[in-house]
């Protein structure tokens, strides 16, 4: 299935001892996933510093929706920490319960233009959730710092 999502911001940080989480919220599975990931990298470093000036395509797959959404964050922490890019607006192209495509408008992370807040090691299983409520999704995610 062929889709495009845009992130509309829509997540809350968790509060965790330790760690740190996300709460994302989406009409679709896709746009929950987005979400997820702008409520990602908005633990990195403060969106509204970040210019669009590289698109990156991602893909990631799993064996099951918690487990794509794994493999899906841990892609985006991957490329921050090996090549310095930090997203800012998400455009999911394809999605289903056990693979994903996006393209993430953002920037090369510069410490000079770029606030640092939290250093994320790894998104993890821990209490993950992601489900169908209502008329909508809800994704819940730890992340190891």
């Amino acid at each position: 299935m062929r889709v495009c999502y845009y992130f509309i911001m829509q997540f809350e940080t968790i509060d965790i001892s330790g760690d740190v989480g996300i709460k994302a919220f989406g009409v679709s599975m896709g746009e929950a996933f987005a979400n997820a990931a702008a409520g990602m990298y908005s633990l990195i470093t403060d969106l509204n510093g970040v210019d669009e000036r590289k698109s990156e395509t991602f893909e990631a797959a799993g064996d099951s929706p918690e487990g794509l959404l794994v493999a899906w964050l841990n892609e985006l922490v991957f490329h921050f920490d090996t090549y310095g890019f930090i997203g800012k607006r998400v455009e999911v192209t394809e999605i289903s319960s056990r693979g994903i495509r996006a393209v993430v408008h953002g920037d090369e992370f510069d410490p000079e233009r770029h606030e640092r807040r939290l250093l994320i090691k790894a998104a993890t299983y821990h209490n993950i959730r992601v489900e169908r409520v209502n008329s909508g999704w809800e994704i819940e995610i730890i992340f190891d710092i």
